[in-house]
C-alpha cells in the first residue's frame, strides 16, 4: 500500500465518526422535505407558493445562522457549536410533532410548523459547517476535498434515506393526536437527540484564537465568484427539493419519494465515483461539467411525459449537483488563511442558502402562471449561467 493511501485511510478514520452529525441532520431534513410540501398544500389548504416557502424558510433561517456559526466555530470550536445544533435540532422535531396534531386549526398548525423549520435551519447552519470544519482539523487542510465530499455523501445520502419514510410514515392512521405528520416530528426528534450524546463523547479540536479574525463580509468578499457560482446550481435544488412532491401530485404520479431518493442515491454514488477528479483536473472544471449534466436533468424534468422520466431527471440532477460544493469548496478554502476556515465555510455556504430559500416561493408563483415546465426550464436556465460562471474563473487564473 502506498504512503497516499495510508494517509487517505487514516483521514477516512478521523473524518467518518464526526461526519454521522451530519447524516443526522440530513435525515432530518429529507424526513421533512418530502411531506412538508404536500402537509401544508393538501391537509392545511394553503396554495403552493406558501408550499415552497413552509420548505424554503429553513434555508432562510441557515442564511441567517451561518456567519455566527461561522464565528462561533472559530472562536469557540466546532464541537460545541454541534452539540448546540443537534440540541436545537429536538427541538424542531417536537414543533413539527405539534404541528400535525395542530392540523384541524390550520393557521396555528402551519405557526408551529415554520417555528420548526426555522429551527431546523438553525441546527443545519450550525451541525453541517460546524462538521466539516472539525474533519478538516482532525484529518488535515490536504484532506479538505475529502472532507467536504464526504459531508456531501451523508447529507444527500441522509435526503435519500430519509424521503421514503417521510412519505411512509405521512399515510399511516393516526394514533390518537399524533398523525401521521406528527410521527415524523418525533423521529425527528429522535434522531437528533441521538447524535447529542455521540457528539458529547468525541474529542474536540482547539479554536483558532491566536490570530485576529476578519471581518465576515471581507471573507464573504473573498469567496463570492464561486458562491455565485454555487447559487446558480444550488436553484435547481430548491426547487426539487420544495416542489417536487407538488409536481408528481398535480400530475397524478406515484414515485416522488422514489425521485427524491434517486436524486440522493446517485448524489452518493457520484461523490464516490468522481471526488479525485477535482485534485485531477481542477474544481472549476469539474463544476462546469457539473453544472451542465444538471441543466440536463432538469430539462428532462420539465420535459418529462410521465414518471419515470421525472425520476431519471431527478437522478440526472442529483450527479449534476454532486460534486459542485467540493469542487469549489476547495478553492473557497485556498483563498483564506486557517484561522479563517470556519467563516469562511460559512460565507460561501450562504450562497446555497440564499438560492435554495428564495427558489422555493419564487418558482411557487410561477406554477399557477406558466405551469411546471416552465419552472424547472427555467432552473436549467440559472445552471447554464453557472457554466458561464465558470469560464469565467478559469479565464481569470490563467492571468493570475
Amino acid at each position: 500500500m502506498s504512503s497516499a493511501q495510508v494517509k487517505s485511510s487514516s483521514a477516512l478514520k478521523s473524518i467518518l465518526p464526526v461526519v454521522l452529525f451530519t447524516l443526522f441532520c440530513y435525515i432530518v431534513i429529507g424526513l421533512q422535505m418530502a411531506v412538508t410540501p404536500l402537509f401544508v398544500h393538501e391537509k392545511l389548504g394553503f396554495s403552493s407558493a406558501m408550499a415552497g416557502f413552509a420548505v424554503s424558510v429553513q434555508y432562510l433561517a441557515t442564511f441567517a445562522t451561518r456567519a455566527d456559526a461561522g464565528r462561533r466555530i472559530d472562536s469557540v470550536g466546532p464541537k460545541k457549536v454541534v452539540l448546540t445544533g443537534l440540541l436545537t435540532g429536538v427541538l424542531c422535531g417536537l414543533l413539527i410533532a405539534l404541528s400535525g396534531m395542530l392540523a384541524t386549526w390550520p393557521y396555528m398548525s402551519l405557526t408551529a410548523l415554520l417555528a420548526g423549520r426555522i429551527t431546523l435551519g438553525f441546527a443545519e447552519s450550525w451541525v453541517a459547517t460546524s462538521v466539516i470544519v472539525w474533519n478538516i482539523r482532525r484529518a488535515g487542510a490536504e484532506n479538505t476535498a475529502q472532507v467536504i465530499s464526504w459531508n456531501g455523501v451523508c447529507s444527500y445520502g441522509g435526503i435519500a434515506l430519509g424521503a421514503p419514510v417521510a412519505i411512509f410514515l405521512y399515510y399511516q392512521h393516526a394514533l390518537g393526536l399524533l398523525t401521521g405528520f406528527g410521527m415524523v416530528g418525533i423521529l425527528c426528534a429522535v434522531l437528533m437527540g441521538t447524535g447529542f450524546p455521540l457528539a458529547f463523547m468525541k474529542p474536540a479540536v482547539p479554536p483558532m484564537t491566536t490570530q485576529k479574525k476578519q471581518s465576515f463580509f471581507k471573507t464573504l468578499s473573498q469567496v463570492w465568484p464561486y458562491g455565485a457560482t454555487l447559487a446558480s446550481g444550488s436553484v435547481g435544488f430548491g426547487a426539487i427539493s420544495a416542489l417536487l412532491t407538488l409536481y408528481f401530485a398535480h400530475r397524478n404520479w406515484s414515485g416522488a419519494a422514489v425521485g427524491l431518493s434517486l436524486f440522493g442515491t446517485l448524489f452518493v454514488l457520484t461523490r464516490f465515483a468522481f471526488t479525485r477528479q477535482i485534485a485531477k483536473h481542477g474544481g472549476v472544471t469539474v463544476a462546469l461539467v457539473s453544472l451542465f449534466v444538471e441543466a440536463l436533468g432538469l430539462s428532462f424534468l420539465a420535459w418529462a411525459p410521465s414518471a419515470f422520466w421525472a425520476c431519471t431527471g431527478a437522478g440526472l440532477s442529483g450527479v449534476g449537483f454532486s460534486l459542485l460544493f467540493p469542487s469549489l469548496g476547495v478553492g473557497v478554502v485556498n483563498r483564506v488563511s486557517e484561522e479563517s476556515r470556519g467563516a469562511a465555510i460559512g460565507a460561501f455556504s450562504v450562497f446555497l442558502d440564499i438560492a435554495i430559500a428564495v427558489s422555493g416561493p419564487l418558482l411557487g408563483f410561477i406554477i399557477p402562471l406558466w405551469g411546471y415546465g416552465v419552472l424547472f426550464y427555467l432552473t436549467a436556465v440559472c445552471c447554464l449561467a453557472g457554466v458561464g460562471m465558470c469560464v469565467a474563473l478559469n479565464a481569470q487564473a490563467k492571468r493570475s
